[in-house]
């Protein structure tokens, strides 16, 4: 039936699962250690794991972003013998099936595994079958993949979609992409920014107004909502929206019906909401700053926005494309990244995200000036500064040892191993650039051409030019 591999230092617990698991017709493997287990899983394809979390050479559930982005993408079952509500949160949030407290129960074990795979089957034969329109969305890691199957799944439905994020992750992209791929895509795509309305004018905004109604309104006009009739509305940054106004846009969200101001009736607007926020909008709700029957409509569908410093294989793509982008404008020749630039930008933590990124790639390319290959010298002075620092740190100042990511970090691979796959990658997108024209790809990279043969034997690229 299916593959599981279990995860766990205590060799009579492996075995007791083993057992109950084959005798439910799956086939089985087992590994005393986290780093055991990542080795197991990247050599092999499993559709479950039941992974414990406190083992000797690391904690599994930091694990689990790292066992989500294999290509089999298994589902993860937390088992533990210190179960907590943190720890079951911390578990669901970092993408765990469900999480078990030992001693654990037979039939628990069994309806727990059953419905994951029938879940994980179940997944397989709803796969969205067109092709999604993503535009400027970059990227090819696991993690963004699995963000926009949930985009492409948004785009079918017509309920109200929450994107969380941090700021400069591309939360409006998301929602554009869902608005662009859905059968609205023809209508219009109105843009409401919460936290640039003040709370005087923001009935007005959302609602229209007509001529005369306040002082300074000289002639009648639709509000946002009504622009967005038969489109969708997008409230970025929703949790700023003031609160005298979140109870009656919940009835217009219900409704679908709204009065606006100094107008004698009610008006209709069939829109779709996306709304989008940097900020905990449950924890609000919890001190009364969000209205919860709020929330709980807007949280019909929930995307998350990833992190860049979660998806750096992404960098060099964004990198490239922000670069020919800039110098297609300009009409000049694209110019090459040196593999320290790169391993620069990798070992950022880009706080800022995508958005930050292309700040400082126009930085650099401004420096630069009329030289042909960036440098780690053209980057902007504070992020030399932070990675020189970073690079030095005393060992005093690191994590304590029992946080700290075993050799092989449970969330990242090893640099080394980072780098090799990214300079492949960038090869690749170099070679396509260019149509494989290899002097244009020495001159790009600022790699000789004997140097660049050596390179392209060693990732094993055998396209000939």
């Amino acid at each position: 039936m299916s593959k599981v591999l279990i995860i766990d230092d205590d060799r009579s617990i492996c075995e007791i699962l083993e057992a109950l698991l084959e005798s439910l017709g799956h086939t089985t493997a087992f590994a005393l250690g986290l780093q055991e287990g990542l080795h197991v899983l990247s050599k092999d394809a499993f559709d479950l794991v039941f992974l414990d979390v406190r083992l000797p050479d690391g904690n599994g559930l930091k694990a689990i972003p790292q066992i989500k982005e294999l290509s089999s993408s298994p589902e993860v079952i937390i088992i533990t013998g210190e179960g907590s509500q943190e720890g079951a949160q911390l578990a669901v949030e970092s993408g765990a099936w469900d999480y078990l407290a030992k001693p654990l129960n037979t039939n628990q074990v069994s309806l727990c595994t059953s419905r994951a795979i029938a879940y994980r089957e179940g997944k397989k034969v709803s796969t969205s079958p067109f092709v999604l329109q993503r535009d400027e969305i970059v990227g090819s890691s696991a993690l963004l993949k699995k963000c926009l199957d949930q985009v492409a799944r948004a785009s079918l439905s017509m309920s109200p979609v929450l994107i969380n994020g941090e700021t400069g992750t591309g939360k409006e992209l998301f929602a554009r992409a869902i608005h662009r791929n859905s059968p609205r895509a023809g209508k219009s795509f109105v843009t409401v920014d919460c936290a640039a309305l003040t709370e005087s004018l923001v009935e007005s905004a959302l609602f229209g107004h007509v001529k005369g109604s306040f002082t300074g309104a000289d002639k009648d006009r639709n509000g946002l909502i009504k622009e967005a009739d038969k489109g969708t509305l997008f409230l970025d940054e929703v949790g700023e929206l003031p609160m005298s106004i979140q109870g009656t846009f919940l009835r217009v969200l219900q409704e679908r019906r709204f009065r606006p101001v100094g107008y004698d009736r009610e008006i209709t607007s069939d829109f779709r909401l996306i709304a989008a926020t940097h900020r905990d909008l449950d924890e609000m709700a919890r001190e009364g700053g969000f209205r919860r029957d709020l929330l709980f409509r807007l949280k019909s569908i929930v995307i998350h926005s990833p992190v860049l410093r979660d998806r750096n294989t992404d960098i060099v793509e964004l990198a490239l494309l922000f670069i020919s982008g800039f110098f297609r404008n300009v009409g000049k020749t694209i110019k090459g990244m040196s593999p320290e630039f790169l391993e620069a930008l990798l070992s950022y933590p880009w706080p800022g995200n995508v958005r930050e990124l292309n700040h400082v790639l126009e930085s650099a390319l401004s420096a630069a000036g009329e030289e042909p290959i960036l440098y780690p010298i053209h980057l902007p002075l504070d992020m030399r500064s932070r990675l020189a620092r970073e690079a030095i740190a005393p060992a005093s100042s690191q994590r304590p040892q029992e946080e700290a990511l075993p050799s092989g970090g449970a969330s990242h691979p090893p640099l080394r191993d980072l780098l090799a796959s990214v300079e492949k990658n960038y090869l690749h997108e170099l070679i396509s650039l260019t149509g494989g024209n290899i002097q244009k790809v020495c001159n790009i990279s600022g790699i000789s051409r004997a140097n660049l043969y050596v390179r392209l034997k060693k990732h094993g690229i055998t396209r000939h030019f």
